[in-house]
């Protein structure tokens, strides 16, 4: 028992916690918690999958059933192919596979306002935008003549994922305080179409643009070294790992005696500097040979005269674009209607697999009964007996112990008898007319 502060060691017979609403006050208002009466929770029937096996027994019987079981082994390994398939298209889908497209990029700029010899009241200032748009190629074909009012197929990714960051430089005398415009991926989640820079002026000057490519999954610009023995300029690490593991292969420099070692032609000694090299020591080695990619630099003239837009320029870029498989797998992941007929269909079996149970019983009674009819009904009258008396809670009571002595010589009775006199003495005690 535990004692509360201020009381000694007063015992207190435990109280039924009462239920309170929030905010009333009570005789202990320092518990800020409302006692609650806890219910059992709910029992969760267990799904019962359906049964499909034919028993032994009535294999036994129908030796047709045999092609039932091979047809049930068969749907087995069909469901595993087909789980193994779906597991795969859902990867997939996760990590599209990606092909090669061109990307077109679009440089110009617009003017307003320029050519006002006398200013007038509450006019707007002369200014200037420079755009940067793009889009995919279809085929690397450009479909539109200006090429700059096409949008966008819904199914590439849209123009700003394919940048890690893009950086225009101004002129500095023109815009001393904000000449650098800088906008980063990792800072500005949302997608764009394209960007547009706004300024004020009416001076020409070049403006300078640097662009950093988003290379998904990484990729590296390979050392000239390197890239004298593989003939690749830009690509990922494992893609150079597998390229250069492919030039070992070719050229037979794998030591026999030992395979996890390789012999360094000259190309490779000028790379790694090295006569042998270990297979397992590649990947740390090929590190000081690869460096992050050049960024693209381009440098647009901001004209403000002539036609509107001025200096349209056109630039191409090879990029990684994945490819949309949804619309190829769609029916094969989501056809619920086929899903409905199989349901049915195994309902069905399940339905005549009971119906073949019953049967079997039935024909087991009657074929005992046939046998041995006598024989048969005793066995029968005793097993209905032997469920009787488990049904009623019988079944621990023996008669044919309890007729003899021995049954009440057991170490329990002394007990037993003991409880059921004070049972009675008290039964006596709270009679009505007792002192």
């Amino acid at each position: 028992m535990i004692s509360t502060p201020g009381t000694g060691s007063t015992k207190r017979p435990p109280q039924k916690p009462t239920s309170r609403p929030p905010g009333s006050s009570g005789g202990n208002t320092g518990s800020p918690l409302k006692t609650m009466e806890l219910t059992p929770a709910a029992r969760r029937k267990k799904q019962k999958l359906p049964e499909k096996q034919i028993p032994d027994k009535v294999a036994a019987i129908l030796p047709e059933s045999a092609l039932y079981t091979q047809l049930l082994e068969f749907e087995t390994r069909v469901d595993a192919a087909l789980a193994r398939k779906k597991i795969d298209i859902q990867e997939s889908l996760k990590n599209p596979p990606r092909v090669q497209k061109t990307l077109r990029l679009y440089v110009f700029n617009t003017y307003a306002n320029q050519m006002q010899t006398i200013p007038e009241k509450n006019s707007e200032p002369p200014s200037w935008s420079l755009k940067i748009i793009g889009r995919i190629l279809e085929d690397g074909m450009d479909t539109s003549a200006s090429g700059m009012v096409q949008k966008q197929n819904a199914l590439y990714p849209k123009f700003s994922s394919f940048f890690k960051k893009i950086t225009i430089y101004l002129d500095q005398s023109l815009y001393p305080e904000n000449h650098v415009i800088l906008w980063e991926s990792t800072r500005s989640p949302s997608l764009h179409e394209g960007f547009e820079v706004r300024r004020k002026g009416d001076k020409e000057f070049n403006a300078i643009i640097r662009l950093e490519m988003n290379y998904t999954p990484e990729k590296f610009k390979l050392s000239p070294a390197l890239t004298e023995v593989l003939g690749i300029e830009v690509e990922t690490r494992p893609r150079v790992i597998a390229a250069l593991w492919h030039y070992v292969k070719i050229r037979k420099l794998q030591i026999p005696s030992d395979p996890s070692f390789f012999m360094c032609d000259p190309p490779l000694r000028k790379v790694f500097g090295e006569d042998k090299m270990k297979f397992s020591t590649v990947s740390q080695k090929i590190s000081q040979h690869l460096t992050p990619p050049q960024p693209i630099h381009l440098e647009h003239r901001i004209k403000l005269s002539g036609n509107s837009p001025t200096g349209n320029t056109c630039y191409d870029v090879l990029v990684d674009v994945p490819v949309s498989l949804e619309r190829e797998m769609s029916a094969f992941l989501a056809n619920l209607e086929k899903h409905k007929e199989i349901d049915a269909c195994d309902e069905a079996i399940s339905g005549a697999i009971k119906k073949i149970h019953e049967h079997r019983r039935r024909r087991a009674f009657f074929l005992g009964f046939s046998q041995s009819p006598a024989d048969f009904i005793n066995a029968l009258i005793t097993s209905q007996s032997r469920d009787l008396k488990l049904v009623a809670g019988d079944a621990s009571q023996n008669a044919e112990k309890e007729r003899r002595s021995d049954f009440y010589n057991q170490p329990w009775v002394e007990d037993a008898v003991i409880r059921y006199l004070n049972r009675k003495s008290t039964t006596g005690s709270e009679a009505p007319g007792s002192t």
